[in-house]
This record gives C-alpha cells, structure tokens and sequence, in this order.
C-alpha cells in the first residue's frame, strides 16, 4: 500500500508547523523522517495516522483520502506508534496488545483463535511474551514501549508509522525493532531523531526543517556534511561502515573548552 502527503500543511494558533509537505512512502518501503527538534516530523506523522487533520493539502493511502475513510477503516490499514503514550489504567500487557484487534472486529465480541495467535506472535517478535501476565504500569519505558509496538503488530497494518520508536530502547531491542521494520514488508513511515539508525534502516531519508522539506532520497545522497551542517548545526565526518555500506556520521564536540 502506497502512502503520500499531498501538499499538506498544518497551523496550530497561527504558527505553521508543517508547510505544504508532499512526500510519497511507495508500497513495501521504509522512509525515514529526519530533522532537528520542532521540525515537523512528528506533527506530520500525526496527519498520518489522524490524530490531528491538515489545514490544506491530503493524506492518501493508495490514491484514496483518509478522510473518505471511517476511522475503523483507515485503522485496518494504518498503526501508529506515537512518541508519548500515557495511560493510567493498568491493563494486563496482553490486554493492552488484543486492543490491536479492536479495528477487526464490530462490537465487544471475545477474541478468536486467530486473534490470539496473531498478538501471540506480535508479543514473540517484540520480545514481551514472558510479560504477558504483567501489568503496564509496572514496566519500564523500554518494557512499555515494546508492548505498544507488539499492539501495532497486532493491528495487521499495512502501513505501520512510528513516531521515535527506539525511545527508551536498550541497543539490542533497537537493533530488533529496526530490523524488523526494515525487512517486515509493510510501508513504513519512521520519525527517528539517530542519523545512523536511520541511514541503517531506511530506503530514504526526508529531511526536515521549520515544517518545510530539504532534502529526500536514499540515506548516502542525503547525509552529507554540508547538509547536516545546515540543518542540525554539527558538521559530521561521514564514513562507510566497513560490513553494511551504509554511511555513518562521527560526531567532533566543539568549543573552547573542549580538546
């Protein structure tokens, strides 16, 4: 399923936070939205999966505008992980991973078999099977994090869009993730704010700034110096790394009391 914002532009009390983006995730690819704080990535990603409406301009999911669609429609299609996700009510993880069926069913019926099995296997591929029984305000961030990642799973997108989705991840469960992500299938639409997370993950890197798109295409025509410099105020020693080819950026501190 193919995603694409069309011109979208979003102002919030006379600011212009996104400004008449237009970007197209082709079916089965990763691209990675990158750009300093206040960029706009993530209010963009909210359009996606309508948590927040554009003031001009469309979200289409294969040509059709989502808001032709029911919401319980759009959400058969689409999952999102957001960047802040509060709850105070302490739900069971497996409860919290079966609310990814909700968009597949009508009423308040009980889970099938298959249901069962599939958030089963979201639980397996996020590593939080032997949390099943736990309560989710007893977890830590990275714990709860994966939980809401295995509810998205559960969700049977086809198009699955996470807003930071390595937050509060230690390396190995960032690397799974990732690499789930990179080879699942699904189109995917991924804020990450770690350039060489990013340029090891995505197909493409569009890159943001101020609400306005800078620069889109593959991670090695995107990441460079000069580009980095100017969007994130750090000029960058980029390098190849020596097993993947992808490139990766050394980051120099500087400043006069600095070495």
């Amino acid at each position: 399923m193919a995603l694409a914002l069309d011109g979208v532009s979003v102002e919030v009390t006379g600011a212009t936070l996104v400004r008449e983006l237009s970007l197209t995730v082709e079916s089965g690819e990763v691209l990675g939205l990158v750009g300093p704080n206040g960029s706009g990535k993530s209010t963009a990603l909210r359009c996606v999966y309508r948590a927040l409406r554009p003031t001009t301009g469309a979200v289409l999911l294969d040509g059709t505008d989502l808001t032709a669609l029911s919401l319980r429609d759009s959400a058969r299609s689409v999952a999102a992980v957001a960047q802040d996700n509060h709850t105070e009510l302490d739900f069971t993880v497996a409860e919290v991973v079966a609310l990814g069926r909700f968009p597949h069913h009508q009423g308040g019926g009980a889970l099938s078999e298959h249901d069962r099995l599939l958030c089963q296997e979201a639980m397996r591929r996020t590593d939080i099977t032997h949390l099943a029984d736990r309560g989710v305000l007893s977890l830590s961030g990275g714990e709860r994090q994966r939980v809401l990642i295995a509810r998205a799973l559960a969700q049977q997108p086809r198009v699955l869009v996470l807003d930071e989705p390595t937050n509060h991840l230690d390396v190995r469960h960032q690397l799974e993730l990732l690499s789930f992500v990179r080879h699942c299938g699904l189109t995917a639409l991924v804020a990450l704010h770690d350039l060489n997370l990013a340029a090891a993950t995505c197909d493409r890197l569009a890159v943001l700034c101020g609400g306005t798109l800078v620069a889109i295409g593959p991670p090695a025509d995107v990441l460079t110096p000069e580009l980095v410099q100017r969007v994130f105020g750090v000029r960058p020693t980029v390098v190849t790394h020596p097993h993947t080819g992808v490139p990766q950026l050394l980051y120099t501190l500087t400043g006069e009391n600095n070495p």
